[in-house]
């Protein structure tokens, strides 16, 4: 991730006067060039980007002498991994600049070839049965034979037979496309966060460069330029405080609808994990940000790359002012192919947005043939819908596109045997297709992908972050938010919740929550978590000390009183821990009121402690009035009962808390994936390190813990607990793990029959089915939920619920918890 800097000084022959004159640069490294301070081209070998015109047409009035320099960056486009594009960096990686020349351009062959190559894709894609495949092959060959290569007199003649071949139009029935620019930056994945600074203002400033020098393209069909999409407001946010000058030049662009601004979120976040509140603040952020700078919000929602989409989605969407939505992952489906490009996907509260699936299945495709008849042949709602989305332009690791693929495109425009193409943009794609939906199909419920179900669980301290400082903001703005309805002095923390508002957002990109990034990346996630918690920490004690200032005065307390907040939105009595006289922790049980706080002097009794005893078998069982367990020597639940129903929860020889270890062995996508088969190599966990053992005896609280050693050097230690009053059961899970390629779950298999568990999801609850009739229900073998999975039945049900963690499973009768 190291910079090197060159200062080059070219002085450009007097023979070369009326030449196209660029300068060439070829290295590992991407690399951007800079003049008169300004960037001005973005350069990467991946993205065939390696040169910088310096004059169209060399005039004498023009400088022949000047300095340009490059900055050129020791990362390729997609990072720096060793033997593959997913390793991890390799420190003693090597970048060499292989070429640094002074060129003339000859811009007539470069023309001829693009056309050669068009008039040969034709001839050898549109088939033996199509008669304009002949045509291309023989203009072609026409155009071999009138052509000298030595003599460039010749090549006019032999343009004007291709030109004439792509001057034949279409029937007015022929399926239109709309290309539009395209440059997808992941804001973190094999590259940290500061390396996406330099690809934004090394994609950007190049897309801006191609709009400047083709003026030709603005309108050559129904509306033909060069429409860059850009969609996340935190990459304009970073290019406006880095690139000032550059910043200016696309808001000018902005302004001739030429540079659009679509998604409406502050990063292209994870489609699933993001809690409900920080999808809102995702799309708050970034309509706030666009509104600002832009004078405009965002009508559709661009989410190309994430990893599946939750149910709640479309209602987020409109209330958020966007009923259209555009994304392709699901073509990336391991086991069902999905059944439509062109639909109508309705929420859970049933609000419907328009979405689209570019049928080419891509959103970095190069404006080849190839890929517009596959745009045609694989649209899955032929006769419904006559129009399609064709994103164009290097992405992943930025780039964008380029003059060839833009010349490719202009070819292609309206010929006869391929589709019509136009450079269009969101608005005008998802305005026809709202004209032309009277017969679209409805798809109810989440878009789940059947791929990258590891995400779920990957990086378990990320996972740990986002709960926790999505917790945490809440908790701030709830006692702030009541603390200035109280206190006409007390300043609302607005910019400082903004600052942490989008550091936490910033974590949510769909490489960085779903732990697929790189170790430096996860290093960086987990220090913006660490300012959370530590600036959130301060502006809670802030508001509390507004809020609460007459209780929390000396003379009025005693030295046993404890103030106790409550930011939820039921009254809660619970067992909490205080400081003691002593200074040692006590127990307490209190009521607190919904949303509310009390000073807390003379605690609650329990109408019944817990008892804990230990029966002669070894076992523990603990009961508090509420609910009787059972746990063996190993930590496994035997046995839990409600005690007013007498309903036992676990089936007879059957062990909850049953720890299981996998064989976690993907087939390409380590990070990401956890495939079927690794359900085949299941490892109860069995060997005992610390026996069970009580460790608070009862009364207010019992407690006991135990230890397991997991795999071949990772231990395992649980405290299970047991409050008065609690109508559930605690598990408090530390692991020091050590393992690779394995993948470690918790198992309770419960007396409860029924065909659909019920998870959590943002602001909702989803039912997926327990059993794995079809393929579509077995390639949800690994799904994700929020705090909680629900299995019921009429009149009972068991709930497992979690503080931190997001992948699990129910089949049959078993909920599993992926650690």
């Amino acid at each position: 991730w190291e910079t090197c800097w060159f200062k080059v000084e070219l002085s450009i022959p007097p023979a070369w006067a009326g030449r196209e004159v660029h300068f060439v640069w070829e290295s590992d490294g991407e690399g951007m060039v800079w003049r008169d301070a300004q960037p001005v081209q973005g350069l990467t070998k991946e993205g065939e980007k390696t040169s910088y015109i310096l004059t169209r047409r060399l005039k004498e009035s023009e400088p022949h002498s000047l300095t340009l320099y490059v900055e050129l960056a020791c990362n390729g486009l997609f990072g720096a991994g060793k033997d593959s594009m997913i390793a991890p960096p390799d420190p003693d990686r090597r970048v060499i600049l292989s070429k640094a020349e002074l060129v003339v351009f000859n811009r007539d062959v470069y023309e001829l070839l693009v056309d050669l190559e068009i008039l040969l894709d034709m001839a050898q894609l549109l088939g033996e049965e199509n008669q304009r495949s002949f045509q291309a092959l023989y203009t072609a060959n026409q155009m071999v034979n009138v052509c000298d290569v030595t003599d460039p007199s010749t090549f006019p003649a032999a343009r004007d037979l291709a030109a004439a071949i792509f001057s034949q139009r279409n029937g007015e029935s022929q399926h239109t496309i709309h290309a539009m620019g395209h440059c997808h930056i992941d804001s973190a994945w094999l590259w940290p966060y500061e390396e996406t600074i330099r690809k934004c203002a090394r994609s950007w400033v190049t897309v801006v460069h191609l709009m400047e020098h083709n003026p030709e393209l603005t309108f050559a069909c129904s509306q033909l330029g060069l429409i860059p999409v850009l969609w996340q407001a935190q990459q304009f946010e970073w290019v406006r405080s880095w690139y000032p000058g550059l910043y200016a030049r696309i808001r000018d662009f902005v302004a001739k609808g030429q540079f659009i601004p679509v998604g409406g979120t502050w990063v292209e976040m994870d489609g699933n994990l993001p809690s409900g509140e920080s999808m809102v603040r995702q799309f708050l952020q970034g309509q706030r940000f666009f509104q600002e700078q832009f004078g405009q919000i965002c009508s559709e929602f661009w989410l190309p790359d994430t990893f599946g989409y939750s149910a709640q989605l479309p209602q987020l969407m409109c209330g958020c002012g966007i009923r259209r939505f555009l994304t392709q992952k699901l073509s990336w489906n391991l086991v069902n192919s999905f059944p439509h490009h062109t639909f109508f996907w309705e929420g859970i509260d049933g609000s419907q947005v328009l979405t689209h699936f570019p049928p080419g299945d891509s959103y970095g495709m190069h404006g080849r043939v190839e890929e517009m008849l596959k745009t045609v042949k694989n649209n899955k709602d032929k006769g419904r819908v006559n129009h399609s989305a064709f994103l164009f332009g290097f992405g992943d690791g930025g780039g964008g596109p380029t003059q060839k693929m833009l010349d490719r495109i202009k070819r292609m425009s309206d010929t006869d045997g391929l589709p019509r193409v136009q450079i269009s943009t969101p608005d005008q794609l998802f305005s026809v297709l709202e004209k032309e939906s009277s017969q679209l199909c409805t798809w109810v419920g989440e878009l789940f992908l059947e791929l990258h179900n590891g995400t779920y669980t990957t990086q378990a301290q990320i996972k740990k972050g986002n709960r926790e400082c999505e917790r945490i903001l809440h908790d701030v703005e709830v006692l702030s938010a009541l603390a200035v309805a109280q206190d006409s002095v007390f300043q609302y923390p607005a910019s400082q919740l903004q600052r942490l508002w989008r550091l936490l957002l910033l974590n949510q990109f769909h490489d960085v929550l779903p732990g697929s990034c790189i170790q430096l990346v996860v290093e960086d996630a987990l220090q913006y978590y660490t300012e959370i918690r530590r600036a959130g920490a301060q502006l809670q004690e802030e508001a509390v000390q507004s809020l609460c200032r007459d209780l929390l005065q000396p003379q009025a307390r005693s030295t046993q009183s404890t103030l106790v907040l409550n930011t939820l939105p039921w009254e809660r009595t619970e067992v909490i821990s205080r400081p003691g006289p002593d200074g040692t922790e006590t127990l307490a049980l209190v009521t607190v009121p919904s949303v509310g706080y009390a000073l807390v002097q003379e605690p609650l009794l329990p109408p019944q402690p817990v008892a804990v005893r230990t029966q002669e078998d070894g076992s523990i069982t603990m009961e508090n009035g509420v609910i009787a367990v059972c746990l063996d020597a190993m930590g496994h639940l035997t046995s839990l009962r409600l005690l007013d129903t007498e309903r036992s929860s676990i089936l007879d020889g059957c062990y909850a808390n049953q720890f299981a270890l996998f064989d976690d062995v993907p087939l390409y996508w380590d990070a990401w994936d956890v495939m079927d088969y690794h359900l085949e190599t299941r490892k109860p966990v069995t060997t005992l390190l610390k026996p069970l053992e009580i460790i608070l005896p009862g009364g207010l609280r019992g407690s006991v813990r135990f230890s397991l050693q997991v795999g071949k050097s990772s231990t395992l230690t649980q405290e299970i607990i047991l409050d008065a009053m609690c109508p559930y059961l605690r598990f408090l899970t530390q692991v020091e793990w050590n393992e690779a390629h394995k993948f470690l779950k918790v198992e309770f298999p419960v007396q409860v029959r029924s065909t659909n568990a019920t998870y959590e999801i943002q602001f909702g609850h989803l039912q997926r089915p327990t059993h794995w009739n079809t393929s579509w229900d077995w390639a949800r073998f690994e799904v994700w939920a929020h705090k909680w999975l629900d299995l019921s039945e009429h009149g009972f049900g068991v709930a497992l619920l979690n503080d931190c963690k997001y992948g699990a499973s129910a089949h049959r009768n078993v909920l599993s918890l992926s650690l």
